[in-house]
C-alpha cells in the first residue's frame, strides 16, 4: 500500500489518564480546544483558570499562585489599553477583564479559589506550551500585554536553560511529597501545534525548538519527583497532518478536524484499554444531546 503520510510513532505512555482522575489543564488556546473536548467526553477537568497562557514562565508563575492561593489585590489591577476601558491584571487573559476593580477582583479571586481547591485534589496536570517568546513589564514576565503600548514592554525569547528551569519548577510544585498539603500530580507536557508567526516561520521554529528541548530535559530529570511524560501534538500536526486543509482560514490555527484528530490520538495514547468503551458511550451520549438540542431550536 502506498504511504500518504508520515505516522508519528508514540512511545509507550508513562502517565495515563482515567475517568477516575481530576485533570488540571494549563496553557495555550490549544489547551482550551482539547480541554473542552475532554469535558464533553465526560472527564473531570479544570481548564485555564487564568485564561490562556503561552510561555513557560507564565505557566510556572500561575502554578505557584495555585499553590499559595494568594488573592489578587488592587495593586495588581491594570487598566487595559486601546481604549478598552476595562480592568484586568498581567496574570490573566483579557477574557477576565471587567468594568471596574471590585468586579474584576471578585471574579478573579472566585475563580482562583475554585482552581486552588481543584489543584489541591487533582492528580493529573496537562500543560501545553505555546511559545518561548515572552514580554516583560518592569522586569516581570507577564501573561498578557492587555493591549497596552508595546513600548512599555521588553520582548525576549527564553533560552533552553531558562525554559527548562521553569518547567522543572512546575514539576517540583506538583510534588505532593515536598512538604505541601496537596496530592502529588503526574504531569503531561505537550507543545502546541498553533504557529506564532510574528517573527516569521524561522522565528516560530526557533521558539518551538526551545520548548521541545526544554520539555525533553524536564521530563528526563524527575527521578525523585512525580512521573512526567510528553505527548507529541506538535509532531502529529507537522507530520501526519502536513496539509493546509487541516488548518483554519488564518493558516495558523489547526482546524476543528485537526483538533479532534489530535485529541483522539491523545486519548488512544493515554486512556487505558478497559476504559475505552466508557469513552465511546460518552461520545455517543454527547452527540445525541447535540442532536436533541438542534431539534428543539
Amino acid at each position: 500500500m502506498i504511504k500518504l503520510q508520515t505516522p508519528v510513532t508514540d512511545v509507550k505512555c508513562r502517565v495515563r489518564i482515567s475517568y477516575k482522575d481530576r485533570i488540571l489543564m494549563l496553557g495555550s488556546c490549544f489547551t482550551d480546544n482539547v480541554g473542552r473536548k475532554l469535558a464533553d467526553d465526560g472527564f473531570d477537568v479544570c481548564i485555564n483558570p487564568f485564561g490562556t497562557l503561552y510561555n513557560p514562565a507564565s505557566i510556572s508563575r500561575s502554578v505557584e499562585r495555585l499553590v499559595s492561593g494568594t488573592h489578587f489585590t488592587e495593586e495588581e489591577c491594570v487598566w487595559m489599553g486601546s481604549g478598552a476601558g476595562k480592568i484586568c491584571s498581567f496574570w490573566h487573559h483579557t477574557s477576565f477583564a471587567r468594568r471596574d476593580i471590585p468586579e474584576f477582583l471578585e471574579n478573579a479571586n472566585r475563580r482562583l479559589d475554585e482552581a486552588c481547591n481543584f489543584f489541591r485534589d487533582c492528580n493529573r496536570v496537562i500543560i501545553t506550551l505555546g511559545t518561548a517568546w515572552c514580554f516583560r513589564y518592569k522586569g516581570q514576565i507577564v501573561s498578557n500585554c492587555l493591549k497596552r503600548d508595546a513600548k512599555e514592554f521588553d520582548r525576549e525569547r527564553l533560552s533552553v536553560e531558562s525554559a527548562t528551569r521553569m518547567l522543572e519548577n512546575i514539576v517540583r510544585l506538583c510534588d505532593g511529597n515536598g512538604g505541601t498539603s496537596f496530592r502529588q500530580k503526574q504531569i503531561i507536557f505537550t507543545v502546541s501545534p498553533i504557529r506564532h508567526l510574528a517573527d516569521g516561520a524561522h522565528g516560530n521554529q526557533l521558539s518551538k525548538s526551545t520548548l521541545l528541548l526544554a520539555t525533553d530535559i524536564a521530563t528526563g530529570n524527575t527521578e525523585a519527583g512525580p512521573e512526567t511524560d510528553y505527548f507529541p501534538a506538535y509532531e502529529i500536526m507537522m507530520d501526519e497532518l502536513r496539509d493546509y486543509r487541516f488548518y483554519a482560514e488564518d493558516m495558523v490555527h489547526p482546524s476543528q478536524q485537526a483538533v479532534d484528530y489530535i485529541a483522539e490520538r491523545f486519548l488512544d495514547w493515554a486512556l487505558p484499554a478497559e476504559e475505552k468503551p466508557v469513552l465511546a458511550e460518552n461520545i455517543r451520549r454527547y452527540r445525541q444531546s447535540l442532536h436533541r438540542n438542534r431539534e428543539s431550536q
